[in-house]
């Protein structure tokens, strides 16, 4: 097929430049009431459950959602499926295990939930390895498809996009903070719903508004296994293990946690998940229908020439569907998308800089709310650099294993532990650093044994550990030495402390009363 993508798209660019004035304006008005760490890290706690809804179904749906999903429906049928569904139903344990705790224990991070009522240092340190490892392969992946997307919509060489990436996402959060990235979110979850519902009308529309004629469409062309499972997850045990990471990864983001300190009471941070499950549920029905219709209407081998791992799918829809001015509409859209996801893990990464590392080791606590601000922007910009730095590295690299690493790691090293921290009252110090330490480390080297990086990425012939995603044992090594090394070393403190921790989740803060 004849397409435009890969030169300059005057539309692409209009928009680009019409959304970053925009998120520019509220990074502006929120400079002014960013004066103290908790509006820096948390928006003074005053979004509202709607708001906070729109953000996080905004922080979630990454390009990864948007343009990956499409791109594995439209490759893979039927199978491109589990990948939405895996974090979908990770939202009800996010509802009713980790929303009302959190938000009633903790400050910041996630770090403050854990340690509540454990030894503060090797708690937060352990807390910090494991929330920035995650943090570091969310933003290599988002940098990277940022600078692809850039490069094929604009002609811009690969690091200049980079870095313009780098450059308006920390002017977000360096001068903003929480209320504006909250804003920016808002903006590019509208923006990113408006676009995928108008492009999947415009779809159905050419076969009678019927998904089922869509369906059948793809079967004629592609034959029946388009619509069974099995080409991108051949085995019952590797569908488990993906799952598992997934749904329990879900709830161990710690920029999707992060966000239930920005709301004012626990009410609002049930009814904000409430709102995002919504969107993020209707938004995955409609990455299936462009996969598919991508499918039928651009074809599987020129999706594929344009781009191997089939991200431009949704983009090349809209062109074969709506003519380049659309095209350039739904590559802004997913260009912001970037951009505010982006600048949700550099703010979470942030928060573990300082408010864990500095804060509480280093001035174990006694950092008054002007040093806490200014380490704050410090780590924000550190933070900025690196992901810039990584971007550029990790040019042309398949990064697809990297967003998989990032929810297996958000799975065993963060999940266990905050589950363990308030629901069992014989947790110790000791179980909390084991079981995010030996989480992390599991996850990354059996990710570093598996079939994606030794056969997909460095060209072996086979793979030490059989699993693409090691999920189903590093969640269970996790837990397993978090018990096993509570039970072996008791701390009667921890223990005694828990009652407060039960007291606390039920009846919130006293501020909150």
């Amino acid at each position: 097929m004849n397409t435009t993508l890969g030169s300059p798209n005057l539309t692409a660019i209009v928009f680009f430049f019409v959304f970053i004035a925009a998120t520019l304006a509220i990074t502006g008005w929120a400079a002014r009431r960013t004066k103290t760490a908790s509006e820096f890290f948390a928006a003074g706690s005053k979004v509202t459950g709607v708001q906070n809804g729109f953000a996080l179904a905004g922080d979630f749906m990454s390009a990864a959602s948007f343009l990956g999903i499409a791109g594995l429906v439209s490759q893979s049928g039927f199978d491109g499926l589990i990948y939405s569904v895996g974090w979908l139903v990770g939202w009800p344990i996010v509802t009713f295990l980790i929303a009302e705790p959190l938000r009633n224990l903790g400050k910041y991070t996630f770090a403050d939930v854990v340690a509540f009522r454990l030894r503060q240092t090797p708690v937060r340190v352990s807390a910090a390895i494991s929330g920035l490892t995650v943090v570091a392969f969310y933003l290599i992946a988002q940098m990277v498809g940022a600078g692809s997307l850039v490069k094929l919509l604009f002609g811009l060489p690969y690091e200049g996009a980079v870095v313009a990436v780098g450059v308006v996402m920390l002017a977000y959060v360096l001068f903003g903070g929480m209320i504006a990235t909250t804003w920016v979110q808002i903006v590019k979850a509208v923006l990113l719903l408006g676009g995928a519902t108008t492009l999947a009308v415009m779809v159905l529309a050419k076969f009678g508004m019927s998904p089922l004629r869509l369906f059948d469409a793809a079967s004629e062309r592609y034959g029946v296994a388009m619509l069974a499972p099995g080409k991108l997850v051949s085995s019952p045990l590797e569908a488990i293990s993906l799952g598992l990471a997934l749904m329990f990864g879900t709830a161990g983001l710690p920029h999707i946690l992060m966000r239930f300190y920005t709301v004012p009471n626990a009410r609002a941070a049930r009814s904000s998940v409430f709102y995002a499950t919504g969107l993020i549920g209707f938004f995955y029905l409609i990455t299936f229908i462009l996969g598919f219709g991508a499918a039928v209407l651009v074809g599987r081998d020129p999706i594929k020439a344009i781009d191997k791992g089939g991200n431009m799918a949704a983009p090349l829809l809209a062109e074969v569907v709506s003519g380049t001015a659309f095209l350039g509409f739904i590559s802004a859209v997913a260009f912001a998308t970037i951009l505010a996801v982006v600048a949700g893990l550099t703010l979470s990464g942030a928060a573990s800089l300082s408010h864990d590392l500095w804060v509480h080791v280093v001035k174990a606590g006694k950092a008054d709310e002007r040093e806490q601000l200014r380490i704050a922007r410090f780590a924000t910009v550190a933070l900025a650099v690196v992901a810039i730095a990584l971007g550029i590295v990790f040019k042309g690299q398949n990064v697809a294993f990297m967003v998989g690493l990032a929810f297996a790691i958000a799975a065993s090293a963060n999940f266990p532990a905050l589950l363990l921290s308030i629901t069992w009252k014989r947790f110790t110090t000791g179980g909390a650093v084991a079981s995010m330490l030996v989480g992390t480390v599991s996850a990354i080297v059996l990710i570093a044994l598996s079939p994606t990086i030794q056969i997909d990425v460095l060209g072996h012939a086979s793979a030490p550990f059989p699993l693409k995603n090691p999920g189903i044992v590093t969640i269970a090594l996790s837990f397993v030495s978090g018990i096993v090394v509570s039970l072996a070393r008791p701390e009667a403190v921890a223990e005694e402390k828990f009652l407060a921790v039960a007291r606390q989740i039920h009846l919130g803060r006293e501020t909150d009363h």
